[in-house]
């Protein structure tokens, strides 16, 4: 008798055309003629690692994902689109806490990398980005507890009025998240 066989298969569920989504967004990719500088920007901005790396395309990760950013390497891509076109905007990796926020914009400060365009959303607190390529990248906190609790505020009266948010001066909330100001008042927009 063969035992590595199963004794009875089951049998498997019907596929239907039922609705189901996807459980994360596994990475990104982007094609660039600046393969190396990327490379250095990512490492040097989201704390990544190179997970493997060939002449035109390498990958990083900075957390449990197999790889979070691929960058495909060729001088054959035409110039990219300029930031006013229609097309892909930007792309958000979200933090822990406004201190690991705040340190990461000092890391990066220091080493002439700056936000052009540090903003309270409502929902979360943002500094934006842009990589060697023009690309927009957000770096961000969620303010609320849960999903449900920032989509209430989102249906609220300030977001219909303002659904963007309000600048912010990164060192002026820094000063202010030092002197021990509550996290609940430095992330909540002047606008509310």
């Amino acid at each position: 008798m063969n035992t590595s066989e199963p004794l009875s298969l089951q049998p498997r569920p019907t596929v239907t055309a039922a609705r189901v989504t996807p459980i994360k967004l596994a990475h990104l990719v982007f094609r660039t003629r600046r393969l190396s500088q990327m490379v250095d920007w990512y490492r040097t901005v989201l704390g990544a690692h190179v997970v493997f790396a060939a002449d035109e395309i390498t990958f990083l990760t900075y957390d449990d994902e197999h790889h979070r950013i691929a960058l495909m390497g060729s001088n054959d891509w035409t110039d990219p689109a300029p930031p006013d076109s229609i097309g892909f905007y930007h792309v958000a990796f979200t933090y822990q806490s406004l201190e690991q926020l705040l340190q990461t914009y000092t890391r990066l400060k220091a080493i002439g990398i700056l936000p052009y365009y540090p903003i309270v959303h409502g929902p979360t607190v943002s500094m934006y980005y842009r990589d060697p390529d023009g690309n927009a990248i957000e770096l961000q906190i969620d303010v609320f507890e849960t999903s449900d609790e920032a989509t209430a505020w989102m249906n609220g009266e300030a977001f219909r009025r303002n659904p963007i948010g309000v600048i912010f001066d990164p060192e002026d909330m820094i000063r202010r998240y030092e002197a021990g100001e509550p996290i609940a008042q430095l992330t909540r927009r002047a606008d509310t």
